[in-house]
């Protein structure tokens, strides 16, 4: 496994758009402000120009330019970390234009979530290179960061941290009327236990690989060229993969079709456990309730499940290395994260 080097002093942090882009008079405001924030904390900011751009149709700019303007920032040697600017719909389009062999040679640590699962995962599995499942860049724009925030920072700065699930979680989507507002913490954050043929609730321990990302964009990965699951978790069957899995838009049919399709596809043949984050906007059509629709699809495999993580669109968010070995802990509604890069 190709772990980048840590992000130091003296080295940029480089932003691009892989999907939408910013236009908006309040997103642009977020987006100076995450920019100041990183520089009161001694990081130089490098952005491509698509960031502050689009079509209106949901796309920084098109595929092949989105492409170039990654490679911009893979190929520079002051950039250490690249973070998506923003999630959206399109990223994948610009795979077939993504010049992995750059990225190969010149490894940089890739970050974002939702949407930019298409180029985190595909690099971890394409390339045998970690990256990080957590924020986009806009994110960081928020006034006083949230712990979470810091964390993150914290990790691509190289510190093995243990992070532990946070006391409270953001359950809706609101308008920003400032570009600064903070995360609205709402919720208590509950890790929820499912354990197939053990009592529910009991505590959860796995160690494993960590792979995963949004199912939403996994399920449209799986069968395409861009696909290198299978080579990946037959290299690592020693250690067995922990898949983190959250989703955006998907109904229960679509939860269903999303894991039936990774299951048949074998990308769960070495799975240790599986654990999942707090769905975005999850509908039970025909009353099937989220966990009732995991257990159907992956009941029989009879391994251990945790529902409601912090990973992915409702926030807070744990800082997830995508292909590095982790421990896992989840007992009394609450959890622990801890990696080794190995």
């Amino acid at each position: 496994m190709i772990y980048p080097a840590n992000l130091e002093k003296g080295f940029h942090i480089g932003v691009t758009a892989t999907s939408a882009g910013f236009e908006d008079e309040i997103d642009i405001r977020r987006l100076d402000n995450a920019i100041a924030n990183f520089e009161e904390r001694g990081y130089q900011v490098v952005e491509t120009p698509n960031v502050r751009a689009g079509n209106n149709k949901g796309r920084s700019s098109d595929a092949v330019v989105r492409a170039k303007e990654l490679s911009v920032l893979v190929n520079d040697p002051k950039v250490r970390v690249i973070i998506a600017a923003s999630g959206g719909e399109f990223l994948v389009e610009m795979l077939p234009y993504v010049d992995f062999e750059a990225i190969k040679i010149n490894p940089k640590w890739i970050q974002g979530f939702s949407d930019t699962t298409g180029l985190t995962y595909t690099v971890t599995t394409n390339l045998d290179m970690a990256t990080i499942y957590s924020y986009n860049f806009g994110t960081f724009g928020m006034k006083n960061w949230h712990r979470s925030l810091s964390d993150n920072l914290r990790i691509l700065e190289g510190e093995d941290i243990v992070q532990n699930s946070y006391d409270m979680h953001q359950d809706g989507y609101y308008k920003r009327v400032t570009g600064l507002e903070e995360f609205v913490l709402e919720k208590k954050v509950e890790w929820i236990n499912l354990y197939p043929g053990k009592k529910d609730g009991a505590e959860i321990r796995i160690r494993g690989r960590m792979l995963g990302g949004c199912l939403d964009v996994l399920r449209c990965l799986a069968g395409t060229r861009f696909d290198k699951t299978e080579e990946f978790i037959e290299k690592y069957r020693d250690d067995g993969i922990i898949w983190f899995l959250e989703s955006y838009c998907l109904n229960s049919e679509g939860m269903m079709h999303a894991l039936w399709q990774l299951r048949e596809a074998g990308w769960f043949k070495y799975a240790k456990g599986f654990i999942f984050g707090r769905p975005a906007m999850y509908e039970p059509l025909y009353d099937i309730t989220y966990d009732e629709i995991i257990l159907s699809v992956l009941g029989e495999l009879d391994l251990p499940i945790i529902l409601n993580a912090d990973i992915g669109h409702k926030p807070p968010q744990l800082s997830i290395i995508n292909g590095a070995i982790a421990e896992i802990r989840s007992y009394d509604k609450k959890g622990t994260i801890a990696f080794e890069r190995r």
